[in-house]
């Protein structure tokens, strides 16, 4: 699963709030609680690292350890039990001269499911792991093949791993003497069915395993490629994450690459295909149906205070502090939002008429 535009940014606006505090000693505390693991058994095990504090030899040091275990300990029993996702959960005196007592506790609950437990005393929080889910790229599957030969790849970011590769029995283009031509041709035919067979089995195998896996693209060299997305070789599940079929020339790891340069417009419009999508209602709703539609800050809080908006449009160009206060708003108003690059054009465009958007639920005066 991939973030939304608000997940990532109430993410990266709470790593940007810890990823500077710094502890004089080892007495930040970071906790990572993976999804389905018992609350008790942390508590008890941060309840067992408070008995193990007190023989640490520096007074300061010690006070503040037990300190910001014990806010954490607290703070995780106002919790029912383990949220869906997991939690990550961070604590420890942030007073910014050394003598001084500041303890505070911060939480959150991911939105996509933590698998590592860990606990850590250092100098600063452990954000690495809440970093890689701001890092994390979609996948994209990579299949180049023809009747003999087929090559499956995954794109994750810029990298390109290979999966797997298949060779078919398919015999050549000159038959062996003694074969009629009707023999032969049925001899290729059969073999190029099993291989088509095997293909779509691997990409089955390969890809619907693979939450962020956003699309898949085909390609190879002539009709073949056609022909094995026509055919029934690959299950529903399958071919409606096929997102392109491309004609290349190669079908190994130059095929990969091949099919990866001439994917570029496709990568491109699926990267920004739901903003596109949100704004280009937008700005239709605004030619045809204005009074459906509102933009400009004061407009916008207007509209929104009035519970009349059903989608909150706001720029990343931003402050962050004019993003949240809006949010807050829409929140209480059941609206939902999302955040616009502005690396496209209707991104742009929101920018230049104000960077505040709504397309309403209902018309207002």
């Amino acid at each position: 699963m991939s973030l939304s535009s608000i997940q990532r940014f109430e993410l990266k606006k709470f790593v940007k709030n810890l990823e500077f505090r710094r502890g004089s000693h080892t007495e930040l505390v970071s906790v990572y609680v993976p999804s389905g693991y018992e609350l008790s058994k942390v508590i008890n095990h941060l309840q067992q690292e408070q008995g193990t504090a007190v023989n640490i030899k520096s007074a300061g040091t010690r006070k503040n350890v037990i300190d910001a275990l014990e806010r954490m300990i607290q703070h995780l029993r106002l919790y029912k039990g383990t949220p869906p996702n997991g939690l990550a959960a961070f604590s420890g005196n942030v007073a910014e001269r050394e003598g001084q007592s500041d303890v505070q506790v911060w939480s959150v609950e991911p939105p996509i499911p933590v698998k590592m437990r860990l606990y850590r005393c250092d100098k600063q929080f452990v954000l690495e792991p809440l970093q890689e889910l701001l890092d994390a790229k979609e996948e994209y599957g990579l299949v180049v093949m023809d009747r003999r030969d087929a090559t499956i790849a995954l794109l994750k970011g810029k990298a390109i791993v290979i999966l797997s590769k298949t060779h078919s029995h398919v015999p050549g283009k000159f038959k062996t003497g003694g074969q009629s031509a009707r023999r032969f041709e049925r001899l290729r035919d059969i073999a190029a069915h099993e291989h088509y067979v095997k293909v779509g089995d691997y990409m089955k195998e390969q890809f619907l395993s693979r939450p962020n896996l956003k699309g898949i693209i085909l390609g190879g060299p002539g009709p073949t490629k056609n022909d094995f997305y026509d055919g029934a070789y690959i299950t529903n599940d399958v071919k409606k994450k096929i997102i392109a079929v491309k004609d290349i020339t190669y079908t190994d790891e130059f095929g990969v690459q091949e099919l990866l340069e001439r994917s570029q417009d496709t990568l491109a419009d699926e990267e920004v295909a739901d903003e596109k999508k949100i704004m280009s209602k937008f700005f239709e709703m605004l030619a045809k149906q204005s009074t459906h539609v509102s933009y400009g800050k004061d407009h916008v809080r207007k509209a929104l205070e009035m519970g009349a908006v059903d989608t909150l449009l706001l720029s990343e160009d931003l402050d962050d502090s004019v993003i949240e206060e809006f949010e807050q708003i829409a929140k209480s108003m059941g609206s939902s939002i999302k955040i616009i690059s502005v690396e496209t054009r209707e991104g742009a465009q929101l920018r230049d008429i104000g960077k505040i958007a709504a397309i309403l639920r209902y018309q207002i005066e």
